[in-house]
């Protein structure tokens, strides 16, 4: 018998206009890691939800069909029946901490499901050990970088002993190092408890050679792919560089680790230094023509620091006009934390922001926002409004501008990002991918000339990503700088000119992107991975020098 059963299950939320899944049909075998994958908005989140029963008994709206879990109805068993058979782990670990010490938030719901004391502590040392976190026990919550909120949050979910592991994007916040640590935890718990993993992910670079099992959820209501995850690979767009590769070179059978790639990689022609011979040494900032503009962005020897821990330390950062800045490191080397000091967020205590030539310490936020946009890693705290459509015209006010004077037209941003069918629905409502949206286009409306953006590609899958790229570097072309936060090593390799990157509050290197990830053995994408060399970090740069 199957552990989960979806028998055509059909799920509508509360006021929305479509449903979220629609006759969803599937079986899940105990003891697999199952890789749930789909567009943004194709109701992966709404799928795990339905496993654990928060959907419908949180959620409200109208579900039809069956979902069946280790031979409980969901419809007749509310989250709190589910918790001893199926452990959840949100994509945002703190949505879940009810605590504040590591060891009391693993105590928590066994405590609430009435264990027995001799019996919860042997069960906290259990979970601590198994995800590599005993020196955390007495650590506060908020105190931890978001790879040890993530392995904590998981290590609570596992106290209950569940049989499942539903898991919404859990690497989409993370580092590519803290990333690795989580799914090889995953990876333990389930080769060596026989624990079923079912995991959400947009960045299957990271996560799809682990998968034993692939369910692929279109879009428009068409039935679910699931399968062999070489076969699923083969038969959808979604894929990851390694296997785009594969696929437009015909490698059979078609790669998805690098150690699968290299066996043809080594027989590939490719024009290894074209791209590389004349880039300067690793480390060194790009080289830029004589007479060039000053920094549209000039930070200079900041320093910051959270009661009397230094979280800035002598930071020196430049970004010109039509310049793309990638700004990467491990979770908690204070990348977010320069970007509060540039807007005002947080004053620091000594240093130099300066935007347009005009120093903007001490300036209010409001005023600095004017020029400098601001995407924050929570898209929350940017949506205020009842509708998508209301969050562009709120800007725009704000900005003193209306949609005839607006600088890029609202209904043509929201179509281009893939909102135009959701901009008459309440922001909150929607997926995180869509959240995630609909605030980079309450502040793009207004076309800024300097756009901060902190982690823009959380939720988004391949599509969108590349959507998102092709706006950046067009608004790139137009003179806009751009300096963005991410851990999207991919990404970066499509968009940047140049990567710094920070530790411990300091930038340790600031040069060009080939040069930067190609020397770096975590801040490396696939391609690179697989050719070694600065000249090759996209698949594009392969099939161009072939």
């Amino acid at each position: 018998m199957p552990q989960v059963t979806f028998d055509c299950v059909t799920f509508t939320y509360p006021d929305s206009p479509a449903p979220a899944l629609r006759e969803v049909s599937l079986e899940l075998e105990a003891g697999q890691f199952v890789l749930v994958i789909g567009a943004s908005g194709s109701g992966k989140s709404t799928l795990l939800r339905c496993i654990n029963g928060l959907v419908p008994h949180f959620s409200g709206g109208k579900l039809t069909g069956r979902v069946t879990v280790d031979g409980l109805d969901t419809r007749v068993h509310p989250p709190r029946d589910m918790a001893a058979v199926v452990g959840f782990v949100f994509q945002n670990p703190e949505a879940q901490f009810v605590t504040e010490r590591v060891e009391d938030e693993l105590a928590f719901a066994l405590e609430n499901a009435g264990v027995p004391q001799l019996t919860m502590r042997k069960r906290v040392e259990e979970v601590l050990d198994a995800l590599g976190i005993a020196s955390l026990r007495n650590r506060a919550v908020s105190s931890l970088s978001g790879g040890e909120q993530q392995r904590v949050a998981i290590a609570a979910a596992l106290a209950l002993q569940p049989k499942i592991l539903a898991l919404d994007e859990p690497t989409s916040q993370l580092d590519p190092q803290s990333a690795e640590d989580v799914l090889g935890a995953l990876v333990r718990l389930n080769a060596d408890l026989g624990l079923t993993i079912v995991l959400a992910e947009h960045r299957l670079e990271r996560v799809l050679q682990f998968a034993d099992r692939v369910v692929f959820l279109p879009e428009a209501g068409a039935a679910p792919l699931v399968g062999d995850p070489r076969d699923v690979m083969e038969a959808v767009s979604l894929t990851p560089p390694l296997v785009t590769l594969g696929k437009a070179l015909g490698w059979k059978p078609l790669p998805l680790t690098i150690k699968e790639g290299r066996r043809f990689a080594g027989t590939l022609s490719v024009e290894r230094g074209a791209l590389s011979d004349d880039l300067p040494p690793f480390g060194r900032p790009t080289s830029r023509p004589s007479g060039v503009r000053p920094p549209v962005l000039d930070v200079r020897d900041v320093w910051l620091a959270y009661d009397g821990k230094e979280v800035l330390r002598g930071v020196t950062l430049s970004a010109r006009a039509g310049e793309f800045v990638a700004l990467m490191g491990r979770n908690g080397s204070g990348k977010t934390s320069l970007f509060r000091s540039i807007v005002g967020l947080v004053k620091p205590q000594r240093g130099q922001m300066r935007v347009n030539g005009q120093d903007v310490v001490g300036q209010s936020t409001a005023d600095i926002c004017r020029q400098v946009g601001y995407v924050p890693q929570n898209p929350d705290a940017l949506l205020f409004a009842d509708a998508v459509r209301d969050e562009l015209l709120v800007t725009l006010r704000n900005h003193g501008l209306d949609e005839t004077t607006a600088p890029v037209a609202p209904g043509e941003l929201l179509d281009t990002l893939g909102l135009a069918s959701v901009a008459s629905l309440y922001p909150r409502d929607l997926s995180a991918g869509q959240r995630q949206r609909t605030a980079l286009a309450s502040v793009l409306v207004t076309r800024p000339q300097v756009l901060l953006l902190d982690e823009p590609t959380r939720g988004l899958d391949y599509a969108a990503k590349a959507t998102l790229t092709g706006i950046l570097k067009h608004w790139q072309a137009q003179g806009t700088a751009i300096v963005m936060v991410t851990h999207d090593v991919e990404l970066v390799a499509t968009c940047a000119d140049r990567v710094a990157l920070m530790a411990e509050g300091e930038i340790i290197v600031d040069g060009p992107v080939r040069h930067v990830l190609s020397e770096s053995t975590i801040f490396s994408s696939q391609i690179n991975k697989l050719f070694g060399t600065p000249s090759l970090l996209t698949v594009d740069d392969v099939l161009a020098h072939r």
